[in-house]
């Protein structure tokens, strides 16, 4: 019993299929999708051998020349919306206690938190806004 061609390009899609869930390396995806359409030529329209190989490569290349950029600049990208600590970074509290390099207290994002000056030579009286520029474990870190 001898298998059609494009029983063995399905068959070649699927274990692309899988490796790519496996590494989670979007080529091989592509790949997949060059092989279905290759199945495609040889199923429906009878293509050969040359045809088949040349519909693989094609589509695959397409599909990796256009996804890789468009993942590149995903990856790339920053979240646009910043969550926990990072979220904090940036905004502006009411002084509760006095804060200066060793210590004191803010309000910060209507949650009261430990904070200290950024500038050792710098002080905080109560009822002053500061700027957060970072947070460094429970402390936020004020100018």
């Amino acid at each position: 019993m001898e298998i059609d061609a494009w029983l063995w390009w399905l068959i070649g899609a699927t274990a692309l299929g899988i490796a790519l869930v496996v590494t989670a390396m979007p080529e091989l995806g592509m790949l997949a999708v060059g092989a279905i359409g290759a199945a495609v030529v040889n199923g429906l329209f009878g293509g050969g051998a040359v045809a088949q190989v040349v519909v693989f490569a094609v589509i695959s290349t397409a599909g990796i020349a256009v996804v890789r950029p468009i993942a590149n600049r995903h990856r790339a990208q920053r979240p646009q919306l910043a969550t926990g600590v990072d979220a904090l970074k940036g905004r502006q509290a009411v002084v509760l206690e006095r804060v200066d390099a060793s210590g004191g207290r803010i309000k910060l994002a209507g949650e009261v938190w430990s904070a200290r000056a950024l500038d050792t030579d710098r002080a905080y009286e109560v009822g002053q806004e500061v700027d957060v520029v970072d947070i460094e474990g429970a402390t936020a870190i004020v100018m």
